[in-house]
């Protein structure tokens, strides 16, 4: 766990954390010094959108071929910071500065408050202070050869405890030990020098913007914790909240039930090593029975046979020296990802530990989808030997005496993974919320291409996940977000293993949508014309048909037109889940959201519950129009353009789909692609 807890400038254990926009934290001492003059007037390239939503997603995306606007920091590599950065004087400090994130090298400029701007990460202090609290307990000098006395000091850099004379004859003050710094064994987190309480760790948080009040909800827009001051009149007030120990709760569990699939990986790690090691001593005992099978064999022979003996001997001896040297790496290579992952686990375990939700859900997210990330490095194969313990070399002793110096061992051909796909960029397309892509093979590897891999992210810039497996070399994704940039990227195995990633590609979904009503959801009473974007009906009850597109996010705006209006009925126009039912107006049941409306008045309907009664009917040539905002999740209707809503519906999260119920006195007409009402109030 040491690694989580060392500052990535100055490599010792965090003093005063403070926590950047990108959730990587440094001392509040090493920040002062990475800060660096901007122009006047000007401010890094990922403050130009936002300075308090830190949108670096979408400008990265913008400057993939530019290195100038990609937002990276100009750091000169220097051997006297661990990352390689350049530390700059303090005296570059003014109101036009900058700090650059060591770690991901992401910027953001200070404002008015300075450093002050940055949350303080308490959690990591209280974390850091146990640490050191249970490594300073009875602490032994770790080079005394006999009856190891008390240690004295400790050095950072070479983490190990000394007492006086062992660190006077092992670790003299001078030459190129002259800049470790020794500290002594018990010295717990500090703030300016001196011991700082627990009870002060674990105090509870306090607004930024509002020193004297507590945090008492979460904002969801930017994720972080907020004061009521924040949501009554501050930058916060429009924004989604829910209450703070509640989202802490939440996060907790999501990190609980991400480490569960990282302890399985690391268990599977754990056994595979046992393996491995085992795998050592039958190589050793193989290698040892197959020479002396040999030489029985040759001693067999005559002279000849005596004068090849030699050779042959060599060349079992490299292959097993080959077999004992990918085992040994494949340990090793597998212990030291072993280590991370449990460091990084023990470090996890600590954080939940904590009772300060504010403090935790500070860095929760970014450490939810580390730790989710982290079954990643455990790809197909990685848990797999590169070799197995036989020997693949066959001896033929058959041959006549004169054919014996000619005798050799017979060895299959290596066999390499596949190389790295080529995204085919011309046939690569996206069409509403769909995309489709497709990829080739330039090299044709020794080994056939069993199948491919094709890996999406979230739209956001999240975690990659895989939405295709199999041996096509074209896919089509459905049901991607509207509006949205999603990465994507393949890669092919084969029996050796699975070969490198293929060049990433941005693909953009539609910022509308256009769709259609679909043939397939439709109750069989219902009739569809004009494309599948007029719908009538056979029957005098209710039947529902779905539209083919489906919305998970964002704000969508469609309209319907009746064309025809006989004899009063009640149409319903709204969204549904796909599985609704299909055979009673829409919003009887749980699974839809709608208004319906005769010729003088409409109601809002969920669970054949009716609510929201307002004045104003359809009739023939009247257009009804449907607003779904799921980023606030509600509904709003016009009719005729007249406003009616925006209405909350409850449970109005997930996937929905527009639909619409009618009878044989209705006709409408289906109208995508629409861009949301310039009248609308958003009440």
């Amino acid at each position: 766990m040491d690694e989580e807890l060392k500052c990535p400038v100055c490599g010792s254990l965090f003093k005063d954390p403070i926590l950047l926009p990108c959730s990587h934290n440094v001392c509040l001492a090493c920040a002062r010094n990475i800060i660096v003059q901007t122009p006047e007037g000007e401010t890094p390239p990922h403050n130009r959108a936002s300075n308090s939503d830190y949108d670096y997603l979408d400008m990265d995306k913008m400057s993939m071929y530019s290195e100038t606007d990609s937002g990276y920091g100009s750091y000169t590599p220097c051997l006297k910071s661990p990352n390689g950065v350049r530390v700059f004087p303090p005296t570059l400090v003014h109101r036009h500065c900058s700090i650059t994130c060591p770690l991901c090298h992401r910027s953001v400029s200070l404002d008015e408050r300075g450093l002050r701007g940055f949350p303080r990460n308490r959690l990591l202090e209280a974390i850091v202070s146990r640490y050191q609290q249970s490594r300073s307990a009875n602490v032994k000098c770790q080079l005394c050869d006999r009856n190891p006395v008390d240690a004295t000091v400790m050095c950072e850099q070479c983490d190990v405890f000394y007492c006086t004379p062992c660190q006077q004859r092992c670790h003299p003050s001078r030459g190129p030990l002259a800049k470790h710094r020794l500290v002594p064994p018990t010295q717990s987190p500090v703030a300016g020098g001196q011991q700082m309480p627990t009870a002060t760790l674990r105090k509870q948080g306090t607004c930024a913007d509002h020193d004297t009040v507590n945090f008492s909800m979460y904002c969801i827009n930017c994720k972080t914790p907020v004061c009521m001051k924040c949501l009554e009149g501050g930058k916060h007030g429009s924004h989604d909240v829910k209450p703070l120990v509640a989202m802490w709760k939440q996060h907790k569990c999501q990190l609980s039930q991400a480490l569960n699939g990282v302890s399985d990986k690391a268990k599977d790690a754990k056994e595979f090593l046992v393996q491995l090691k085992n795998m050592l001593q039958q190589i050793q005992e193989n290698g040892v029975e197959f020479e002396a099978c040999l030489v029985a064999q040759c001693d067999a022979l005559i002279e000849a046979l005596t004068r090849q003996k030699a050779k042959l001997l060599t060349k079992v001896t490299k292959e097993r020296e080959y077999k004992l040297k990918v085992v040994r790496d494949q340990i090793t290579h597998c212990t030291m990802k072993l280590r991370q992952t449990t460091g990084m686990m023990e470090y996890c375990l600590e954080v939940i530990k904590e009772n300060d939700p504010s403090g935790f859900l500070q860095i929760s997210d970014a450490l939810i989808k580390r730790v989710t990330s982290s079954q990643d490095q455990w790809v197909k194969g990685a848990l797999e030997p590169k070799v197995g313990p036989e020997f693949d070399l066959t001896l033929n002793t058959d041959p006549l005496l004169q054919t014996i110096i000619q005798l050799d061992f017979v060895q299959m051909e290596s066999a390499t993974v596949p190389p790295a796909p080529l995204l085919q960029l011309e046939k690569c397309c996206t069409r509403n919320n769909s995309a489709t892509l497709a990829w080739r093979v330039s090299v044709s590897p020794s080994n056939p291409i069993e199948g491919y891999v094709l890996e999406l992210d979230d739209g956001n810039g999240g975690q990659y996940r895989e939405v295709y497996v199999g041996k096509e070399t074209v896919c089509t994704v459905d049901g991607l977000h509207f509006n949205s940039s999603y990465n994507a990227r393949v890669k092919a195995y084969n029996s050796t293993g699975v070969g490198p990633y293929s060049k990433t590609v941005v693909l953009k979904t539609s910022d509308v949508a256009w769709f259609t009503f679909d043939p397939a959801s439709a109750h069989r009473d219902i009739v569809l014309t004009n494309e599948n974007q007029t719908v009538s009906c056979n029957s005098y009850d209710d039947r529902v048909v779905l539209g083919t597109a489906a919305f998970s996010k964002g704000v969508h705006y469609w309209e319907l037109m009746v064309d025809r209006y006989d004899n009063h009925p009640d149409p319903a126009f709204g969204v549904a889940r796909i599985n609704t039912m299909k055979d009673m107006m829409l919003g009887k049941d749980d699974k839809a959201w709608a208004m319906y409306v005769d010729n003088n008045r409409s109601w809002f309907m969920h669970n054949n519950s009716h609510t929201n009664r307002a004045e104003g009917g359809i009739s023939k040539g009247a257009t009804v129009g449907i607003l779904l905002d799921l980023n606030k999740h509600t509904v709003t209707f016009f009719v005729n353009k007249q406003q009616h809503g925006p209405v909350a519906f409850e449970n109005l999260e997930g996937v929905f789909m527009p639909a619409v119920s009618i009878n044989r006195n209705v006709q409408v007409t289906l109208l995508t692609g629409m861009e949301v009402p310039k009248n609308f109030k958003q009440q």
